[in-house]
């Protein structure tokens, strides 16, 4: 569809129909585009200072907490609990606003393996909508242009069929992806070279791969991860499918739209919707540079204010001495984000071994057609594995003394274990580390 008639006559009309601000909002988000440094850090900071007093005043489980809107607005936050899952899971009542609008459940993937669900009344959810489709435009995106989704969504809501429809949202689930379901997408891309390609890595991966096997000639213009880590060998095999770079988004289904790529290899974190603290296991804040895990507070939503909410995921800030000296935008530096806090391996000396220490492994063993890693204690890793027709035990120990290097502990135990079959999680995406260590 026109971009000019998308934006100016479709949207507004369904707007008008649906009783909603979409544009609006859309056009509130691209105006950060612009803003300098200061004037980023100046809009964050009132936002949440509105937001905690907000949440102070009108949420069950805040209305205790004592506040004094002329202290530091970091002692403010300190004063608020940090959430994680389980709070959200076993009292989801006392974090929302007691009013009679109409509102929506949103649930989480499950991911992690608590599922946890959030309301929204409509106003929340057009405004986390028209925040997703304005980071796939930071992204790359081009308003208009059709799109093809892969995700774990088939029975699509009413309110979504109708975002597929105007937007030119080609669905595909992400479960499985046979040879016809593969050549049915390869097919539509082939009819036009304007498709953003949007979905989880590990899926756009295996469409990769098919393209790459039969030798198709695809080019696209874009291609926008989200939802689940991008390793090295799904970058290439993407970039050598589609003959594009794959930007990265970090978001979670609790409503929190939180980072993107554009010009760098680093994620910008955007700061006028998300507050974000990385805090060590004791709920410190952690230096930049250094692994955290991930808490976020929501800047835009009234019905269900979520202040200091903890994903369950781990990341990096960049260093500002670090800052590329040109950057396309003024919002903050997310050097890495790492994943689940369950996806790293603790150590006997607790040094954490991530995720991408042992792909950048097992990408160059042929012999393993797939891995996933399993710690029950500090003392020892189980690695189970699928092998190939080549495999002998001689893999094995190569790979034991790979690991053996980086591990650099003589009396840390690496236990090898065959199977026929790896388990992914119940939301469909890969987990390569398993870790029972609380």
């Amino acid at each position: 569809m026109n971009s000019f008639l998308l934006e100016k006559i479709v949207l507004p009309l369904g707007d008008f129909i649906l009783k909603s601000n979409f544009i609006k909002r859309l056009n509130f988000w691209r105006s950060f585009d612009s803003f300098s440094e200061i004037d980023l850090i100046n809009y964050q900071e009132k936002q949440l200072k509105i937001q905690l007093l907000y949440a102070q005043k009108h949420v069950s489980k805040y209305k205790g907490i004592k506040i004094d809107p002329d202290e530091n607005l970091n002692e403010i936050i300190k004063s608020f609990p940090v959430l994680n899952k389980d709070d959200l899971r076993s009292n989801p009542e006392f974090l929302q606003i007691n009013n009679n609008q109409n509102v929506s459940r949103i649930y989480s993937s499950g991911s992690t393996g608590v599922s946890t669900w959030v309301s929204m009344d409509k106003s929340d959810l057009m405004s986390i909508q028209s925040l997703s489709i304005h980071l796939w435009e930071l992204c790359g995106y081009k308003l208009g242009n059709p799109i093809l989704q892969t995700g774990i969504s088939p029975n699509r809501s009413r309110l979504k069929k109708m975002k597929d429809f105007f937007f030119g949202v080609y669905y595909v689930s992400a479960f499985t992806l046979n040879k016809v379901d593969l050549k049915k997408i390869c097919s539509r891309l082939l009819r036009n070279e304007k498709y953003t390609l949007v979905g989880y890595p590990s899926t756009l991966n295996i469409i990769s791969e098919y393209v790459i096997e039969n030798n198709i000639k695809l080019r696209l213009k874009n291609v926008i991860g989200l939802g689940d880590k991008l390793f090295d060998h799904y970058k290439n095999n993407i970039q050598q499918a589609f003959g594009c770079k794959i930007h990265e988004t970090y978001g979670s289904s609790e409503g929190f739209q939180i980072g993107f790529q554009a010009d760098l290899d680093y994620m910008y974190l955007y700061t006028p919707q998300v507050y974000m603290e990385l805090l060590d296991d004791n709920d410190n804040p952690v230096k930049e540079g250094e692994i955290g895990n991930v808490v976020v507070t929501r800047l835009d939503n009234k019905h269900m204010p979520l202040i200091r909410y903890k994903l369950g995921d781990l990341a990096i800030m960049l260093p500002k001495e670090k800052y590329p000296p040109n950057r396309k935008f003024n919002f903050p530096l997310i050097e890495k984000v790492i994943g689940r806090n369950t996806d790293v391996v603790i150590l006997p000396d607790n040094r954490k071994l991530i995720v991408h220490s042992f792909t950048g492994i097992f990408e160059y063993i042929p012999e393993i057609k797939q891995f996933k890693i399993i710690q029950k204690n500090k003392k020892s890793i189980t690695v189970q594995f699928i092998s190939d027709d080549n495999f002998t035990k001689e893999v094995l120990k190569n790979i034991n003394q790979k690991l053996q290097k980086i591990i650099n502990n003589n009396d840390f135990k690496i236990y090898f274990e065959e199977v026929s079959e790896i388990e992914g999680t119940k939301s469909g995406k890969p987990q390569i580390i398993e870790s029972y260590i609380t």
